[in-house]
């Protein structure tokens, strides 16, 4: 590869900083880019702890500066907290208070990270061939179809592509993803012979909220009490606001003391009840995603495809007939085993083999 213009996603953290190592290593010009989303308009204390959102947010700015200053690269933090917060927050708020539970990262890699961080660099006036970070996936592009195709990293411990399966042809095709073929004990190492030991030892951190729980995105009025229901619609107990709850959950939820554990199986927004019941309740034969997002096609075709599913970050892929709608926007998945917890809101992801063939939202 020709030597290239890249900007490397920095976040202080020793996947990112290896990233922009090794694309120096192989002659790129490298510049260090990092998002600040924090704008201090939630209360949410500083607790010490690290994550994409929270007063925390200055510390991880300022060691990403310092490895930008250790690698010998140029950095800038490109202010995003409008963008962020209407994109991600408000979006989050919105499915929770209807009810849904959705998976922010997958929204904030669509639309923020490779989407708003690229344009911010843009208005900076930052000429760039292509953008890298060190998410554990591989991009590729098929010499049959001449489409980017994305696929699950070679440590499938450490795999990410889940969280990048909305990402466009256009992202996919600007996208470098050097650790995609590496596990992370071999990026430990690397770190340590480049004299990174220190980075080699930090702790890592993916949280999206530097909070121990969500409370703080919502308002008072946001946790309005309301029934419990179990299958029969019989009023067993009383909820502390939808917001807090989501399919799935069984601790939190005040029922216990029962002759077997309970679990949400449904939240019902416009009657403000969550309806509980066994575990096996929480079972599911399918479900339908919405604005499905096909990689290696740009239509997929009619009839059913044979995919795995993968329904949450740490489910695993379970084999369905996915059948995309006509006009290819939503797509129902029948599984062969019925699985747990199908939860709206969530990002359904449909893989062929190690490959990404779409991504929706679970309705």
């Amino acid at each position: 590869m020709k030597p290239l213009r890249v900007a490397v996603g920095l976040s202080g953290g020793v996947d990112s900083a290896m990233t922009a190592h090794l694309l120096k290593q192989e002659g790129h010009e490298v510049i260090g880019l990092t998002m600040q989303t924090w704008d201090g308009s939630l209360a949410i204390p500083d607790e010490g702890r690290s994550g994409c959102y929270g007063p925390g947010e200055s510390r991880d700015i300022a060691a990403a500066k310092e490895a930008a200053a250790r690698l010998g690269i140029p950095h800038h933090t490109v202010g995003l907290a409008d963008e962020y917060r209407r994109t991600v927050l408000d979006h989050f708020r919105e499915e929770y208070r209807a009810g849904r539970t959705p998976n922010p990262c997958v929204r904030c890699n669509q639309r923020v990270k490779f989407g708003a961080l690229w344009d911010g660099a843009a208005r900076l006036g930052l000429a760039l061939d292509r953008f890298a970070t060190g998410h554990y996936a591989r991009v590729e592009r098929s010499p049959e179809s001449g489409r980017f195709l994305l696929k699950r990293g070679t440590d499938r411990t450490k795999d990410q592509s889940y969280f990048l399966s909305g990402l466009s042809q256009e992202q996919l095709g600007r996208l470098l993803l050097p650790l995609g073929r590496m596990d992370k004990r071999a990026v430990k190492a690397l770190a340590q012979e480049a004299g990174w030991e220190d980075y080699a030892a930090k702790p890592e951190s993916q949280d999206f909220l530097e909070s121990r729980h969500y409370g703080a995105l919502f308002a008072a009025a946001d946790s309005r009490p309301g029934p419990i229901l179990d299958l029969a619609g019989r009023v067993v107990g009383e909820h502390k606001g939808i917001v807090n709850y989501t399919v799935g959950q069984r601790k939190g939820v005040g029922l216990a003391g029962g002759p077997a554990p309970l679990y949400v199986v449904k939240i019902d927004a416009c009657a403000n009840a969550v309806t509980v019941g066994p575990k096996e309740a929480l079972f599911s034969g399918s479900l339908r995603a919405l604005e499905v997002n096909w990689i290696p096609v740009e239509r997929p075709p009619e009839g059913g495809l044979r995919l795995q599913v993968q329904i949450r970050q740490r489910h695993e892929a379970a084999p369905a007939l996915v059948v995309p709608a006509p006009d290819g926007r939503s797509a129902e998945a029948v599984f062969d085993q019925p699985q747990m917890s199908v939860t709206p809101g969530q990002t359904a992801v449909f893989y062929d083999g190690d490959a990404v063939y779409g991504s929706g939202t679970i309705a």
